[in-house]
């Protein structure tokens, strides 16, 4: 019951179902190319990285500083579903702009 709360608190936010949405179609994005685009401080990012994470959608990989995030694979049918459904609303996603500086 705790991991399907989190899962759909973690959708229950227009800003998070946005990151989502853009983390799907981008694949892979650093936290600053997120923060880039979405045009917010990074840890009002990190926060929402964290819940979508914790909801069971995200992953996270280190490489140096940075941290990457991509959507975990493999995933249950319900977050499938979910992100099957995000990709069909009409919502406005940013630009991506690779912005991080190895």
């Amino acid at each position: 019951m705790d991991i399907f709360l989190k899962t759909v608190g973690a959708i229950n936010d227009e800003t998070r179902v946005k990151i989502l949405r853009f983390i799907s179609e981008k694949e892979k994005v650093c936290v600053c190319d997120v923060e880039s685009a979405f045009d917010m401080i990074q840890s009002r990012i990190s926060r929402h990285l964290k819940i979508l994470k914790d909801g069971g959608f995200l992953r996270v990989e280190r490489e140096g500083k940075w941290a990457y995030y991509s959507i975990k694979t493999p995933l249950d049918v319900f977050r499938l579903e979910v992100l099957q459904e995000i990709k069909t609303l009409d919502i406005q996603i940013p630009k991506f702009t690779h912005r991080c500086i190895v």
